[in-house]
């Protein structure tokens, strides 16, 4: 089997409301999606949704080294070869994770066709566990977020994800309102996206949420130097979590000698797609560090991805992918039935992809072919 060509599609996801986090508030998702054909007849879907923030690369950057850089390098290969593709893509380009990683999904969407089995079966099977997903609240006023999470509640999320990092004193406010509307029970998970930067104020920040028991706290600092994790583990009982520190198997090794955080987050876009994802988190389960597997607000495609790693790997005990419920046009079909995600046993990736809203929210679109 070979690659023939590649089309490549610049979307603009239209969300239901705004999702504000600390370092930006987006209306819409830039996204990039690739459909990888075969001389076989058998086709691949894969999705980049890269953060400039995170891995320095945007949707025109993510265009441009698929066309100018990726895609020549493996035309006429063999997407089957998922080693082999991600040795070429690194021989072709060094980091650029989120735009391998739609070459890396599309990859494994044709092998499970070809092979007849879902993603997760090539990675090694399903475990029994049901992937579910926490309620995520963007950066709002306190009485805004207490309302959101009551009806979460109410839809069927059994725990609640809050964005952080706009106000260090608004932020504490935001929490013991969410506390309050939904009572001692539900499980509330922050994330700070960087927002309070230094140790010390997410230090004394982290004391001030004691009362509100948070199940743990996820990037409060900036993620430049990856080794002060230590330093803040050391003054909070809270348990961490890494997530724009750790992007390669460099930043796991640095967090595993310093025994600094208790989970990772792991992304397809940070890590380059699901071969590399699927690494880093064998290589945390061998030092006891469980994962989570967040998304950059993916569509149904990516998501899709994202669900079937979870779902083959027992160290990953949480899942925050929840772009398609965010969404009001997706590339895809794949559905939830709250809290959890229902992930069919088909091939590849397992959802029908709709061309029609492709190419309906499509602002640009190239093909690089043999």
């Amino acid at each position: 089997m070979q690659i023939t060509k590649i089309d490549i599609y610049q979307l603009d996801l239209p969300l239901e409301e705004p999702f504000i986090i600390s370092y930006h508030s987006y209306y819409s998702m830039p996204a990039i999606i690739i459909k990888i054909h075969t001389n076989e007849g058998i086709v691949g879907f894969g999705e980049s949704v890269p953060d400039e923030h995170v891995t320095g690369e945007s949707v025109h950057s993510v265009f441009a080294a698929l066309k100018y850089n990726l895609i020549p390098a493996l035309l006429g290969e063999d997407p089957r070869n998922i080693q082999s593709v991600h040795e070429i893509m690194d021989q072709s380009l060094v980091f650029n994770g989120a735009a391998k990683a739609a070459i890396d999904i599309a990859c494994y969407d044709i092998l499970g066709k070809f092979s007849n089995l879902p993603i997760y079966s090539l990675l090694g099977g399903r475990k029994r566990e049901q992937p579910s997903i926490p309620k995520v609240l963007s950066i709002l006023e306190p009485h805004v977020l207490a309302k959101q999470a009551k009806a979460a509640v109410q839809e069927g999320y059994h725990e609640i994800k809050m964005k952080l990092g706009k106000n260090p004193k608004e932020d504490v406010e935001r929490v013991k309102a969410v506390r309050e509307a939904v009572g001692d029970h539900m499980p509330i998970r922050i994330d700070v996206n960087q927002g309070w930067k230094t140790v010390q104020v997410a230090a004394q920040v982290i004391e001030q949420l004691k009362p509100f028991q948070v199940s743990w706290v996820e990037q409060p600092i900036s993620q430049m130097d990856v080794s002060l994790f230590k330093q803040l583990k050391e003054v909070s009982s809270v348990p961490l979590m890494a997530d724009e520190s750790m992007v390669t198997p460099q930043n796991l090794r640095t967090l595993v000698e310093d025994q600094s955080v208790s989970y990772i987050n792991i992304k397809l876009m940070k890590s380059g797609g699901i071969y590399p994802a699927y690494q880093l988190a064998t290589q945390a389960e061998l030092f006891g560090i469980n994962c989570q597997i967040g998304s950059m607000v993916e569509s149904s495609i990516a998501s899709a991805a994202g669900f079937h790693l979870s779902l083959a790997k027992q160290n990953i005990i949480s899942t925050e992918i929840s772009g398609p419920t965010k969404f009001t046009i997706d590339t895809g079909d794949l559905t939830y039935s709250l809290p959890y995600v229902n992930i069919a046993d088909k091939p590849g990736l397992g959802i029908t992809v709709n061309e029609e809203n492709i190419d309906r929210l499509s602002v640009k679109k190239e093909t690089v072919s043999i």
